[in-house]
């Protein structure tokens, strides 16, 4: 009896490429095949032509396709199991032999792989591995997805994987976008899980492989991690997470917005943040300026209000993304915090907190008034308090010594009221705010009380007399009598005439520069004296300010 190596037999008699495609296959082999528990018969085998040929020799395990002696000894074997095989003659090619090949009576050896395995009523197999904690949502047929895969064989050789691209494949599921094994196994994963998704060739590349990586009859294997999904039919969804219990007021269309914001796609992975730049965005809503998903999601919201915004990519950014930190197709995530918002329309909003019962004298423009105030931003950061420096503030209203919103809020106040001021930004510091102390188009707070009011002057005057003009006004100015007042001349006299009740300067001001600019008005031709000829009350020339 003949015992015959056939790998050492087919190299000395170099056999026809035809033999080898049976024999020469099954003997020194690659078997792609893996065997169900039980040793189930009727298996489709993969059997590659040889190590040289690099082809694969397709084969049904059990159904007489192989010599008996093959038949038995595949069954029962895994993947990756590589067996010697001693076939007898009586199971292998008997008294006859097989042409000059294999002659009669020989035992066969067989070295062998098993590389793959499938039965032709395998269906997709899903092995999950990780769920995450939280699933809303699972992916439904025409979802569109974004996933990243590692594919391989079922031996474990890697054909593709996406994470070598560093880009996601993103498709739509159960249209038949996808081959049919992906198309099934993709359905019902969550955000953040992870699966195996174990596919026959018919479910996968069939009989033709995909002509380079991807044999024919090949069992696929795909380790999938789900980023992202929506459906093109999706909205934005709202999750608020903190609402103020007072909520007098909710933004609409128009409002200017300051908030702050974490963004992030839906697998958590982060792309940016307000915080980290310490700034809020600030913007106009429902007008265009932000993306559209965003505009709808700051619709309805309260100052203090915290909300998690969910935009679908057609209403983010989009099939290409920002070409940076956010993919094309993603669906994005932002956890806001509403700063503040105001109206360009918005006027100061005034509350009275308390007013004396003796409220008869009260504020106007000119009048110098002392007030202590509380400011803070609508979010209740502090700014900025008159009680930490033990000192009122003081101002003459209407001298635009203040933002315009508090001159507004004093007018028309009596000593001991006290008032809650809400100014709109383009009433208080405007765009650019105050560094370090006020950002830039924040709505202002201001708690205040008048302390203390002195009566201003008539619009226009810096000077007044309380009693009757002398008619000798310019012969009792200079002291002198040189018939010409100069500056020092002309300052003592005004300071003797208010020191001894008979006229006032206006509250609030430098004495010395109102003086100083009463004299250079009268001081026509600017030679630092003042003539007889240049002299003239405001009531003769109403132009002026002084006298």
């Amino acid at each position: 009896m003949n015992e015959l190596h056939l790998t050492m037999f087919l190299v000395k008699n170099k056999i026809k490429k035809m033999f080898m495609l049976f024999l020469v296959m099954s003997a020194s082999s690659i078997i792609r095949v893996f065997v169900c528990a039980g040793g189930c018969v009727h298996l489709c085998v993969c059997v590659p032509c040889s190590y040289d040929r690099g082809s694969t020799y397709n084969v049904y395990v059990g159904k007489k396709q192989l010599i008996e002696g093959m038949d038995r000894a595949l069954v029962g074997m895994c993947v990756n199991e590589r067996r010697l095989v001693k076939i007898p003659p009586q199971l292998a090619y008997g008294k006859e032999g097989y042409g000059d090949v294999i002659p009669p009576d020989s035992i066969l050896h067989f070295d062998v792989l098993l590389l793959d395995v499938w039965n032709p009523e395998d269906g997709v197999q899903i092995n999950t591995y990780h769920t995450p904690g939280n699933c809303s949502r699972k992916v439904e047929v025409s979802d569109y997805v974004r996933y990243h895969y590692n594919g391989t064989l079922l031996d474990g050789t890697l054909f593709d994987s996406s994470h070598t691209r560093l880009r996601t494949y993103d498709t739509y599921v159960g249209i038949g976008w996808l081959i049919a094994g992906m198309d099934q196994g993709l359905l019902g994963m969550c955000v953040g899980e992870r699966r195996i998704i174990t596919m026959p060739p018919s479910l996968g590349y069939g009989s033709n492989g995909d002509g380079s990586d991807i044999p024919g009859q090949a069992s696929l294997v795909f380790d999938v991690v789900l980023l992202d999904l929506h459906n093109p039919k999706d909205g934005i969804s709202i999750d608020n997470q903190v609402v103020p219990d007072n909520c007098l007021r909710k933004s609409v269309a128009g409002d200017f917005i300051r908030y702050h914001y974490n963004g992030s796609l839906l697998d958590g992975t982060f792309f940016d943040s307000s915080y980290s730049r310490n700034r809020t965005y600030d913007t106009y809503v429902g007008k265009g300026y932000v993306i559209g998903g965003m505009d709808e999601g700051l619709i309805g919201v309260c100052i203090g209000e915290r909300r998690r915004i969910t935009i679908p990519p057609h209403l983010g950014y989009g099939e290409e993304g920002t070409g940076t930190k956010i993919p094309g197709s993603a669906v994005l995530v932002f956890d806001i915090h509403i700063i503040d918002f105001h109206n360009p329309s918005d006027k100061v909003e005034i509350s009275t907190t308390y007013k004396p019962e003796a409220c008869e004298t009260l504020t106007k423009k000119g009048d110098f008034v002392k007030y202590h105030y509380n400011a803070s931003l609508m979010d209740g950061n502090f700014i900025d308090s008159t009680y930490n420096y033990g000192k009122t503030y003081n101002i003459v209203l209407g001298a635009n010594q203040v933002v315009p919103g508090m001159e507004e809020g004093l007018m028309e106040m009596c000593v001991g009221e006290r008032r809650h001021l809400v100014i709109p930004p383009h009433l208080g510091y405007g765009e650019r705010g105050v560094d370090g102390e006020v950002p830039g188009s924040a709505v202002l707070i201001f708690d205040i009380e008048l302390i203390e009011m002195e009566v201003g002057l008539p619009d226009g005057y810096m000077f007044i007399w309380n009693d009757e003009v002398s008619a000798n006004l310019f012969t009792e100015m200079d002291a002198d009598k040189d018939l010409q007042v100069l500056a020092s001349e002309f300052t003592d006299y005004i300071l003797r005439q208010v020191n001894e009740g008979k006229g006032r300067l206006a509250p609030g001001f430098d004495a010395y520069r109102i003086i100083e600019n009463m004299f250079s008005n009268q001081d026509r031709n600017g030679d630092g004296k003042i003539t007889e000829e240049e002299f003239k009350l405001k009531a003769d020339e109403t132009s002026h300010d002084e006298l």
